[in-house]
C-alpha cells in the first residue's frame, strides 16, 4: 500500500510498555520543529508498518506543540494494523503520521464534565482532562474503569499527577458483578449544572452509559468508539461481492475486508479510520444481506447501505454500488 496524502514522517522518541498488551508511543518532529497543533479528544491517522492506516487518540496536554502520544492496544486476533504497530514499530523509527482531527471536542458550552473511560478509552480522556485541569474553570471528573491494573494505561502518571484528586479508578477483575455502578453518576441529569457526558471505550461500556443516559438531552451526551467489530468471528465464512459500476465480482476471504479485496482489484474506495467508526467508506447496498460490524450506520440505513471496511456478508452475494 502507498502511503497516504498529507502525512508527514515522525520519529519514534519513545516507544515503551505501557499496560498489558498496550504500546506507548511519543512521536516528535525528526529536525525538532514545532508540530501542527490540536486540541483535546483529537486522533492523528497512522500508516501503520503493515500498511494499513488506523487513527489514534492524542492523550498528551494538548499545549504541548513538540510531541505527539499515542497507546496502542495490541489486537492479537484483529486484522493486522495494531499488531504491526506493537510488534514491529522502535525507538528511533519513522512513522508516517497524518494531521490532527478532531471529531470529539470539548463542548464551548458545558459547564462541567463527566468523563468516563474503558481501558485504552483512556487516551481522549486524558488529553480532556489535563486541559480542563489547566483551564481551572470548568469541574470535572474523569471515571476510569479497567480489568486490572496490569490493564491500565497510564496507571501510574495519574497516580503522581494532580489529576490524581479527579479521577475515580475501577478494576474489575474480569467480574461483571464487580463493574463499577455509574448509575448514581448519571441517574439525575446535568441540565441546569450545564453538564456533559464523555464516554469513550468498548462498545459494552458505551452501550451502558447509552442506556443509562437516556433520559439526558442529547446534545450533552458525546462518544467515540475505538472501532467497530474488526475482529474475525468463529462462524466468518468466504462471501461474493459484486460491483455494479465496476463490474468487478470477487470473494472477500475469513480475515480480510472488502474495502481490502477492492483495493486489491484496482478499485479506487475512499476510506478513513478503517475500524467502522468514521463513515468514510459508507457504500449503497444494492442487494444481498450484510452482516453490519460498524458503529456508523442507523438502524434505517442498514437495509441499503454498508462500511466496507468492516462489514460482511449475512446472505450473498453482496452487490454494492461502486
Amino acid at each position: 500500500m502507498s502511503t497516504p496524502e498529507n502525512f508527514r514522517p515522525l520519529r519514534v522518541a519513545r516507544a515503551e510498555r505501557a499496560a498489558r498488551d498496550v504500546q506507548l508511543f511519543e512521536l516528535r518532529d525528526p529536525d525538532g520543529q514545532p508540530l501542527p497543533p490540536f486540541a483535546a479528544g483529537a486522533h492523528v491517522k497512522v500508516h501503520t508498518p503493515s500498511g494499513h492506516t488506523r487513527q489514534y487518540s492524542l492523550s498528551n496536554d494538548a499545549e504541548e506543540r513538540d510531541r505527539y502520544v499515542i497507546a496502542v492496544k495490541r489486537e492479537a486476533d484483529g486484522r493486522g494494523g495494531s499488531l504491526s504497530m506493537a510488534d514491529q514499530l522502535h525507538e528511533g523509527d519513522l512513522l508516517q503520521v497524518g494531521e490532527p482531527e478532531n471529531l470529539f471536542p470539548l463542548d464551548d458550552r458545558a459547564k462541567s464534565f463527566v468523563l468516563i473511560a474503558g481501558g485504552i478509552g483512556i487516551t481522549p480522556m486524558l488529553a480532556m482532562a489535563r486541559t480542563l485541569l489547566n483551564a481551572g474553570d470548568r469541574k470535572f471528573k474523569l471515571y476510569y474503569l479497567t480489568r486490572s491494573a496490569e490493564d491500565t494505561p497510564f496507571l501510574d502518571e495519574i497516580a503522581q499527577s494532580e489529576l490524581k484528586p479527579f479521577v475515580v479508578m475501577h478494576h474489575d477483575r474480569g467480574d461483571p458483578q464487580n463493574s463499577y455502578d455509574l448509575w448514581p453518576v448519571l441517574e439525575k441529569p446535568g441540565t441546569l449544572a450545564g453538564q456533559h457526558v464523555y464516554c469513550c471505550g468498548p462498545r459494552g461500556l458505551m452501550d451502558a452509559v447509552k442506556d443509562m443516559t437516556g433520559h439526558w438531552p442529547s446534545s450533552t451526551v458525546h462518544f467515540e468508539s475505538f472501532g467497530g467489530d474488526t475482529k474475525p468471528h468463529a462462524d466468518d465464512q468466504p462471501f461474493t461481492v459484486k460491483l455494479a459500476r465496476s463490474d468487478v465480482e470477487f470473494e472477500v476471504p475469513v480475515g480480510r475486508s472488502i474495502l481490502e479485496v477492492a483495493r486489491e482489484r484496482g478499485v479506487d474506495v475512499a476510506s478513513s479510520c478503517e475500524s467502522g467508526t468514521c463513515g468514510t467508506c459508507k457504500q449503497r447496498l444494492i442487494s444481498g444481506e450484510a452482516d453490519h460490524r460498524d458503529m456508523v450506520l442507523l438502524d434505517e440505513e442498514k437495509a441499503d447501505h454498508i462500511m466496507v471496511c468492516v462489514s460482511r456478508a449475512k446472505a450473498g452475494p453482496l452487490v454494492i454500488d461502486l
